[in-house]
């Protein structure tokens, strides 16, 4: 079965607390995130939020939409939040945090692989489309995440 692996870092003159928190409070995402069409929380998980489940919704610039539900296996605030992906696409979803000076450098670790039989069979033939697809998405939630925070997006690295 094909598998994906993302990597992409958003470099952002924000500090490190105000960053993890608008990642870690996703059903704000739709807000600022452009490719979010909506995201619900299916279980609320401990205090720490271990164990709390949502369900994304994305689209991107190809006409399909993508589902999946996430739960949350590990946190370390201010350091990372990690989630098991299974829907459409099944994984793991690492975000990671770290400061330099004024700057963030949130890091998002994607390694999936599609479950949706449509996107299985597509995969040998539009594994770029889907590839180029993902990168736009994560450009603008780089760039809806500065102007939520009012902030300077200094760069995005994608690998």
């Amino acid at each position: 079965m094909a598998e994906f692996r993302f990597i992409t870092l958003w470099f952002i003159e924000a500090p490190l607390d105000t960053v993890c928190d608008a990642i870690e409070h996703s059903l704000d995402w739709p807000q600022w995130w452009q490719g979010v069409e909506k995201v619900e929380e299916l279980s609320p998980g401990d205090a720490e939020g271990i164990g709390s489940v949502r369900r994304y919704l994305w689209k991107g610039r190809l006409p399909y939409r993508v589902s999946f539900d996430i739960q949350v296996t590990r946190m370390q605030p201010l350091k990372m939040v990690e989630g098991i992906a299974c829907g459409d696409v099944e994984g793991i979803g690492r975000w990671s945090f770290a400061s330099k000076d004024a700057m963030t450098i949130a890091r998002y670790e994607w390694h999936i692989r599609p479950t949706a039989l449509w996107m299985r069979l597509l995969t040998p033939l539009a594994s770029p489309l889907f590839r180029w697809n993902h990168n736009f998405l994560m450009q603008q939630g780089a760039k809806g995440l500065a102007r939520r925070l009012n902030a300077r997006l200094i760069g995005i690295s994608q690998q």
